[in-house]
């Protein structure tokens, strides 16, 4: 493989026809060239030498140089010299100089043109990677054109002009099939640059595909006078999608279905027959989730936001409807919302809600003494416990029907006596589990809670301040299935909130001295600074 005057134009010419068909920079291609080359010149004269190809890109001449680096001290004979000997050579050297030296033409062999061969198709491998990697990164949440090439184990690999992409047989809609030669169109859901080169992932199940298709289909979703605000999706059954039009004088809804249904048909015959339904998006959740649930009527929604709950209500004969087949409609709806739905008919709650009223009259009644006619008027004007009636201004029991002052007055004294006996038996209950002095002076528990937390093994200040906020006040988790779980706090019967958790907690371990007031006063006052400034953008 000696690189003579006759092959100098042909190597040049190599190196453009890769460059070509590889559709990359035929000066990567030299330069892998000059690797490779360099590579087996030390094959040839010793590996241990510093030896560099440069092949000059106008005339394909080949020129071999050794490379010694000048070094006060010489560790390494093959590569460095010393100052005083390359001084003897060249008299303008100094530290930190190269010294060149040319290398006379030579023939490589069949082993090192085979090696330097392999370095050359490596290095073309991976400027064509990198110029893969480099066009499609951005087009990541695009939809894109392709052609099936074939398929691998369900998966479908599709030739996108520049590269392969995958589409996963998890990524494909039911009963969906394609054969080599089908045109398919699916978005880009991730690049990523691998060691085997970049993998090109595609999805047609994606939310963000039907996103893309409507923007495709509908000009006014492209020039953002309307905005698709959430999706959600059963792929090739049913979807539902938000959306909301900042012009007025456009209905949102109506410009994505197109004259006739033709927008929307477009769509839906792309998604294999998909249904797909589209929902005014609303600022207020509870408006929000009334018409995600079309075509069930509903009759009432309970939003709890600490818990990310929505109790929903609906006819006798709307349940069925509302939670669609095999519970489709409301899931979808739960999706869209990004909030956990209950459903129940009108007959559950009025019967919930008679079990609760009897429930707190019961109470009433053993705990302070007094007749059901009281009980339940307490109950009825939502009084919920004792300590509701024992602290609540007199003024809010005295406009009750039929109760004066003196009554009034008494309802609070028994509220207060019975309340005082609960803490006393709950105060000798925690005394006997053995709970310390300092968890019975902490501000912020009641006898209730600090019995309930001894049931739990804490029994002092320093365990208590290891908690975490939703041990005590409760949350929600999502497991393996993606499934939010409940999870049961220490003190949720109190009715405590993550934020009094978070509170009650931060006292303990200040007044533990783990924590410096300083720097929570700090931290407190730039949150207030980082909320105003949210106000203020929000404003403008």
């Amino acid at each position: 493989m000696s690189v003579t005057s006759a092959n100098r134009l042909e190597l040049l010419q190599i190196a453009d026809a890769v460059a070509r068909e590889k559709m990359i920079d035929p000066a990567l291609v030299i330069e892998a060239m000059e690797d490779s080359l360099g590579k087996a010149a030390r094959s040839r004269y010793g590996a241990e030498y510093d030896i560099r190809a440069k092949i000059d890109p106008k005339s394909g001449e080949l020129h071999m140089t050794r490379y010694r680096h000048v070094v006060e001290e010489v560790e390494n004979f093959f590569t460095e010299i010393t100052l005083e000997d390359a001084k003897a050579i060249k008299p303008d050297a100094g530290i930190g100089d190269y010294l060149t030296d040319s290398l006379p033409p030579m023939d490589f062999g069949r082993i090192a043109a085979q090696s330097a061969k392999q370095v050359i198709m490596q290095k073309v491998r991976e400027a064509e990677r990198l110029r893969q990697y480099e066009e499609f990164k951005d087009r990541a949440g695009t939809i894109i054109n392709g052609i099936v090439k074939r398929t691998e184990y369900g998966n479908v690999i599709v030739d996108v002009g520049r590269g392969e992409a995958i589409l996963r047989r998890d990524q494909l809609i039911q009963r969906e099939a394609f054969r080599n030669g089908d045109r398919v169109r699916a978005l880009v859901r991730d690049v990523r640059h691998e060691t085997r080169g970049p993998q090109i992932f595609l999805s047609r199940t994606a939310p963000e595909f039907l996103a893309e298709l409507f923007k495709m289909e509908v000009p006014e979703i492209y020039d953002g006078v309307i905005e698709i605000k959430a999706v959600a999706r059963d792929p090739g059954s049913r979807a539902k999608m938000g959306v909301i039009s900042y012009d007025n004088s456009i209905d949102p809804v109506g410009a994505c279905v197109g004259m006739r249904g033709s927008r929307v048909q477009a769509v839906v015959a792309e998604l294999q027959g998909e249904k797909i339904d589209i929902i005014p998006w609303n600022q207020d959740p509870a408006t929000f989730l009334v018409n995600a649930l079309q075509p069930a009527e509903v009759s009432k929604v309970v939003f709890d936001e600490d818990s990310e709950r929505i109790e929903v209500v609906v006819p006798d004969e709307q349940l069925s409807l509302a939670i669609g087949r095999r519970g489709q409609n409301v899931r979808l709806a739960s999706q869209l919302t990004g909030f956990d739905i209950d459903i129940l008919t009108e007959a559950q709650e009025s019967e919930r809600r008679q079990a609760e009223f009897a429930e707190r009259t019961q109470l009433f009644m053993e705990t302070m003494n007094v007749d059901e006619m009281v009980a339940q008027l307490l109950v009825a004007e939502g009084f919920a416990n004792l300590e509701e009636i024992a602290y609540v201004d007199l003024d809010e029991l005295t406009s009750i029907d039929g109760f004066d002052e003196t009554t009034a007055e008494e309802l609070q004294a028994r509220a207060r006596e019975s309340l005082d006996e609960i803490n006393a038996r709950a105060i000798e209950r925690a005394k006997e589990l053995g709970v310390q002095q300092d968890l019975f002076d902490f501000e912020g528990l009641t006898p209730q809670m600090i019995e309930r937390l001894a049931e739990d093994g804490v029994l002092n200040l320093e365990e208590f301040a290891r908690c975490a906020d939703w041990e005590l006040a409760g949350g929600f988790t999502t497991n393996a299935e993606g499934k939010r779980v409940k999870d049961e706090g220490l003190l949720e019967k109190f009715d405590m909130s993550l934020e009094e958790a978070q509170t009650l907690i931060m006292n303990a371990r200040v007044q533990l001295g783990w924590v410096d007031p300083s720097e929570l006063e700090a931290e407190a006052e730039a949150a207030e600074g980082e909320a105003a400034e949210g106000e203020e953008e929000k404003d403008a």
